[in-house]
């Protein structure tokens, strides 16, 4: 059973018509998007590679365009924090330090990801038919499935708490959430 009047006195501290807000969650909310968006319609038309004279140069580039615009969602999630008040309770070193192993383990997850599928891998090379020799199994796949998508909600959850963010930890069950769908899309 939950007890959802703690939840409720947790958001009671979030603003979620703030303008800062409103821009991180549907920033948070259109990279996934897009990405499938541009790799499906890729796939199907072969346009970009066409365009770019590659595949390889057009992942290339959508990779980059990808890595701009997480950049950009982590810049309107750290600015959506700041604009919000703290959770007083959780301004500590306890809830700090929990929330820095929570990023460590994320960041763990994100770059061994990185490294086992490389880059065309990593940016939906299979969408560009740059396939890999066998599907990846080991750490961090051997652990969890998606282990890009987990470790960068991780990142962001640990980011919340070590900020004291009810905003960031509403903003992280938006990441949460799209990965999830994202997930379903891909599948």
């Amino acid at each position: 059973q939950v007890d959802v009047a703690a939840m409720v006195r947790l958001f009671g501290y979030v603003d979620v018509t703030d303008t800062g807000f409103i821009v991180a969650a549907l920033s948070i909310a259109f990279n996934p998007l897009f990405w499938n968006v541009v790799a499906r319609w890729e796939h199907k038309t072969r346009a970009l590679s066409q365009v770019f004279g590659s595949p390889h140069a057009a992942c290339y580039c959508l990779g980059a365009v990808i890595l701009v615009l997480n950049c950009v969602r982590s810049h309107c999630f750290t600015e959506a924090m700041k604009s919000q008040p703290k959770l007083e309770g959780w301004d500590c070193h306890w809830t700090y330090y929990s929330g820095l192993a929570i990023s460590a383990v994320g960041t763990l997850f994100v770059i061994s990801s990185f490294l086992a599928l490389g880059f065309t891998g990593t940016f939906l090379g299979d969408y560009f038919g740059i396939l890999m020799e066998e599907k990846v199994t080991s750490f961090p796949f051997s652990v969890l499935d998606n282990p890009m998508y987990w470790g960068s909600t991780a990142i962001y959850l640990g980011w919340s708490l070590m900020h004291a963010s009810p905003a960031g930890l509403l903003l992280t069950a938006v990441v949460a959430i799209s990965y999830t769908i994202a997930v379903l899309y891909e599948g």
